[in-house]
């Protein structure tokens, strides 16, 4: 493993959407993951993007003997990956202070929507659940419609899988200079509103409803901070927030005679000069549009498809993506001077590499056959 967590061992008790993702983040990191999997997943196709990078065994967590090749393999580990309702891995015998009876450096990544504790615990939801609850939902859209859901990407990603991968790095690094491991309780609804940290601070000052949606700065509410459809159907994205850029913006589109960029920011502008931008706009291809602005700072970009980013000369030249084994994946973030990271491996099936971890754990041959034998394994 090359990387700079190179050396890191971490246990993922498979699952889905965030958890998942935090391990992807490690491993690309170079962490050497290991993703226990059900023997009845074995064979099963993985996601062919987001479980990329790491090793499997297929285990099953309901018997005493699948139990005792976790623990095994978790005594060795540096950190642990669960996505359980709370109260799941007690049941399960693999409770974090029964682990750490025997390893007293290992950190658990407790991964959940509402948080370990507190009256919605256990409650079943997925991503627009959690950030609905957090205040994040409604922020999202037009003021005339309802609530947008963006993608799945601040409850599962920003607030989830990337907020328990910090969340472990700094366990980690707490358990080198002390000696003991500690659980990280990251809960989607506390990582969705920590995202709105900026937000919450614009609404202290005044300058944000916290109440209505598609009135504020970057809601889509004001004229300079909104997409545009272009003549070809295509939309290009303004960010033109400061004076310099949106005059720039102004003198590109040719309406230097017809806004004044004083008033940028008076609200009694602002449906005119929207009304400007459009019209503007739909004279000519979204691509025309980006061609026009090369070279000027008016915070002007197109709204690519996904299959349009692959082929973005920017993007192409960072190498933001790359194909493994015929699949486009984004590729591995951020980047390091000293400790670069490898290309990652292409997601292995469940269970693909059982044999070699239980030789790595000091199984013998006799002992993997049996525990196959008895299902405890596959």
């Amino acid at each position: 493993m090359t990387g700079p967590l190179a050396g890191l061992t971490v246990v993922e008790l498979g699952g889905i959407g965030p958890g998942p993702f935090c391990a992807m983040l490690l491993a690309d990191s170079g962490a050497d993951v290991i993703r226990i999997h059900r023997p009845g997943d074995a064979g099963r196709a993985p996601n062919p993007v987001l479980d990329r990078g790491r090793r499997c065994i297929a285990v099953d967590l309901k018997s005493p003997n699948g139990i005792a090749v976790v623990r095994r393999l978790l005594d060795r580990a540096d950190a642990m990956i669960e996505g359980f309702r709370p109260g799941v891995l007690e049941r399960l015998g693999l409770a974090p202070d029964v682990l750490r009876s025997t390893n007293p450096r290992l950190v658990v990544g407790r991964m959940t929507g509402f948080g370990q504790t507190g009256p919605l615990a256990a409650r079943a939801g997925h991503d627009i659940n959690y950030i609905a609850q957090a205040g994040v939902l409604n922020s999202i859209g037009r003021p005339d419609d309802k609530p947008v859901p963006p993608l799945n990407l601040v409850g599962d990603f920003g607030g989830g899988g990337m907020l328990l991968a910090f969340g472990l790095l700094a366990a980690l690094h707490s358990a080198r200079e002390t000696g003991a491991g500690q659980d990280v309780d990251a809960a989607m609804v506390d990582g969705a509103a920590l995202l709105m940290a900026m937000t919450w601070g614009f609404a202290a000052e005044g300058r944000w409803s916290p109440t209505e949606r598609g009135v504020n700065l970057f809601d889509g509410s004001v004229p300079y901070y909104d997409t545009y459809e272009c003549a070809d159907g295509k939309y290009v994205a303004v960010g033109a927030i400061e004076p310099a850029f949106f005059r720039a913006l102004v003198e590109g589109l040719g309406l230097a005679d017809r806004i004044d960029p004083a008033r940028q920011t008076d609200a009694a502008t602002f449906e005119q000069t929207r009304k400007l931008f459009s019209g503007a706009f739909a004279t000519r291809t979204r691509d025309e549009w980006v061609a026009h602005f090369d070279g000027v700072d008016a915070c002007l970009t197109p709204v690519l498809s996904m299959a349009e980013a692959t082929r973005d000369a920017h993007l192409r030249d960072r190498g933001t993506f790359m194909t493994v084994d015929g699949v486009v994946h984004p590729a591995p973030a951020p980047r390091f001077s000293a400790t670069a990271t490898a290309s990652p491996a292409a997601p292995a099936s469940a269970g693909a590499h059982t044999d070699a971890i239980l030789a790595g754990l000091g199984f013998g041959p006799a002992e993997v056959a049996a525990l196959r034998e008895e299902g405890t394994v596959a």
